[in-house]
């Protein structure tokens, strides 16, 4: 090696400093033209050294990939940026009915979310972007809302048309193939944290895991268990058997982000979360007793504390629906608790473009 460079060295110097002696004789009336010579021989020859000193190249490679890791992680912090615009259906007098409005959304258009490109796939770049994927998604009706956002972009109205009664089968599974792009879709009922639990157990013994999952839930607990200390058990729990999923366990930090070099990024892992409630708006005495901001408040510090999202030093990027479902306000719901197709759209848009972010791709 310590012969490599030397030689290196030695054509370097022949290269460099023989033009330029020649180019000095012939240019040394025009010293602008000689000096731009001179510059452009001497990059030539640092490309050209380059690779013989290991610690350059290095420095040069590590510095640049630490700013892709650093601009990947910022745009993904910046994901739920998202503003809505919740207008009266025309026609309909707003106040007789808070359905008769429709949501859009967007993201911001601040410098930092514009810069980072995020995108609003058609039917065309979400189909190429999950292509031959299978994606499973479980949980409660919150999630079930997601799989109907997701379909409807992936599928033409006529295919949604046909399979929406069993899609909306009460407290069911559904899964679909489409086959004009290969796309496997599960969703699997599952109210309670030790449901997904199972689950994860199932895709271990199997040996066979998605390609993408998304699951959350809380809704079910907080109304019929109401005790968030539980809650928070059945997250430290499920966290142990996600991590014992992934196929090389990363290293842990419980005071920070993942650390270690294996990835989590396949399978890709998203957790949904609970929506804004609006107690006053729940259907039932029970709901409107049980599902308080106060308790909302303590399942969610369970969840922060259950160092399952990424966030907090754990495998599941979040799906923060109750940023999403509060953005959209009051306008956007019905009962409180399931909220206008904008935000289960506008979620589904988070998740592609941090699966783009996080495969380095772009449509």
């Amino acid at each position: 090696m310590l012969g490599a460079v030397q030689l290196g060295v030695l054509a370097a110097c022949v290269v460099l400093f023989v033009p330029m002696a020649m180019a000095g004789w012939h240019l040394s009336r025009n010293k602008m033209l000689f000096f731009s010579g001179a510059l452009f021989i001497t990059l030539a020859v640092g490309v050209h050294l380059t690779p013989y000193f290991p610690s350059i190249s290095s420095f040069v490679s590590s510095d640049s990939s630490v700013a892709v890791v650093e601009d990947r992680d910022y745009c993904i912090s910046l994901l739920h940026e998202i503003v809505y615009d919740v207008k009266p259906i025309s026609g309909i007098e707003p106040l007789k009915d808070i359905s008769n409005y429709e949501g859009s959304w967007n993201w911001s258009r601040s410098a930092p979310v514009v810069a980072c490109e995020f995108q609003k796939l058609d039917r065309s770049d979400a189909s190429d972007l999950l292509n031959g994927s299978w994606v499973v998604v479980a949980g409660d009706s919150q999630a079930r809302l997601v799989v109907v956002s997701l379909l409807n972009l992936v599928l033409g109205p006529e295919e949604m048309e046909s399979i929406r009664g069993d899609l909306f089968k009460r407290h069911s599974d559904y899964k679909i193939v489409i086959d004009e792009i290969g796309m496997k879709l599960d969703f699997i009922w599952a109210p309670y944290v030790t449901n997904l639990t199972g689950l994860m157990m199932e895709f271990k013994h199997n040996r066979n895991y998605p390609d993408v999952l998304v699951m959350g839930a809380g809704s079910w607990h907080m109304l019929h268990v109401t005790n968030s200390s539980d809650y928070g058990a059945s997250l430290r729990l499920l966290k142990d058997s996600v991590v014992s999923l992934l196929p090389i366990s990363p290293e842990f930090d419980t005071d920070g982000p993942i650390t270690g070099s294996v990835s989590i990024r396949s399978p890709h892992l998203f957790w949904l979360g609970m929506p804004m409630l609006i107690n006053s708006m729940l259907n039932t005495e029970e709901k409107r007793e049980k599902m308080t901001d106060a308790m909302r408040d303590a399942y969610d510090k369970e969840l922060y504390g259950s160092k399952l999202l990424r966030q907090s030093g754990g495998p599941l990027l979040l799906l923060d629906i109750q940023s999403l479902s509060r953005k959209c306000g009051t306008h956007c719901t019905v009962d409180g608790i399931h909220y206008d197709g904008a935000v289960y759209e506008a979620a589904d848009h988070i998740m592609l473009n941090a699966l783009l972010i996080e495969s380095h791709q772009k449509l």
